[in-house]
């Protein structure tokens, strides 16, 4: 007589506990937090777009959270997908106005990149460094490789949801492309989602409240300085492949005040980037 075994539930890896939800929501949803709710759920297509559909309905500091995300956004439509509970796919809604104008609400991706940076240096022992506009790099065996992702959308006229997706536990025949790297790759200390995703958070707190405080002023917040000291794009030969199939070749030399990227290029001239996807040529230095 031979013995099956049980069904091997896709929830069941010891390797990748769940997150411990009651935990993360007594620590991060309290009196005087930015945040004001605490959702995880076990899937979904995409937790931007799950809390954008919502919003009307939510006060701001709502988090959500998926241990797996099946149709994960990154920019221009880009898919992003990972094995269940092998890293942190979370959204948060913010409503910066009246303090913000407007016109500063295009420092959110960039805001959150600096936070989830501070976060994991802490959190992980991992040095993240930031590619222009809103991906996270980390060193695996040498190499400049993407861990983690930003995508901030507006949410009807006085919300902003902000999407971040984070390889937490990938091995190498799990990365979706040879170029993609995770915390566990990059040698962690920590690789505790609870852990990882309480300091980023509250890092996102901290940020988002001195930027607001400022009146969304990247250069008294601090934040332009900071972003400008952890960004890997400057220093560094870049093309920008921008709308329009125009691509614009040159060195990354600052991150203006309105959060574009100033490329001088060959001929001598500057130019600012507002939106392209950024390829870097060669290392800085």
């Amino acid at each position: 007589m031979t013995h099956s075994e049980p069904p091997r539930s896709r929830w069941s890896d010891l390797d990748r506990p769940p997150l411990g939800t009651p935990g993360l929501r007594r620590a991060l949803v309290r009196p005087g937090s930015l945040w004001t709710s605490f959702e995880v759920v076990e899937a979904t297509g995409s937790t931007n777009s799950d809390l954008a559909a919502r919003a009307a309905d939510l006060p701001e500091g709502a988090v959500l959270v998926a241990e797996e995300q099946t149709a994960g956004r990154g920019r221009l439509d880009r898919r992003w997908s990972a094995p269940p509970r092998s890293g942190l796919f979370f959204s948060v809604l913010l409503r910066p106005g009246p303090d913000v104008p407007v016109e500063r609400w295009g420092w959110l991706p960039l805001l959150t990149g600096v936070a989830a940076a501070t976060g994991l240096a802490r959190a992980a022992g991992v040095d993240t460094s930031l590619k222009w506009p809103n991906d996270l790099l980390v060193t695996v065996a040498g190499q400049e490789r993407k861990a983690g992702g930003i995508l901030a959308e507006r949410a009807g006229t006085d919300a902003v949801v902000v999407g971040l997706g984070l390889n937490v536990t990938l091995r190498e025949d799990e990365l979706p492309v040879p170029t993609a790297g995770s915390l566990a790759l990059a040698d962690a200390v920590s690789t505790d989602r609870d852990t990882l995703l309480r300091g980023v958070l509250r890092s996102l707190e901290q940020w988002y409240g001195t930027w607001r405080a400022a009146g969304g002023d990247p250069a008294a917040s601090g934040l332009q300085e900071t972003y400008a000291a952890g960004c890997a794009t400057l220093g560094r030969t870049v093309r920008a492949e921008l709308p329009g199939d125009r691509a614009l070749t040159g060195e990354a030399v600052a991150v203006d005040g309105d959060g574009r990227l100033v490329l001088a290029t060959a001929d001598g001239g500057r130019e600012a980037v507002g939106a392209g996807d950024i390829v870097h040529l060669r290392p800085a230095g």
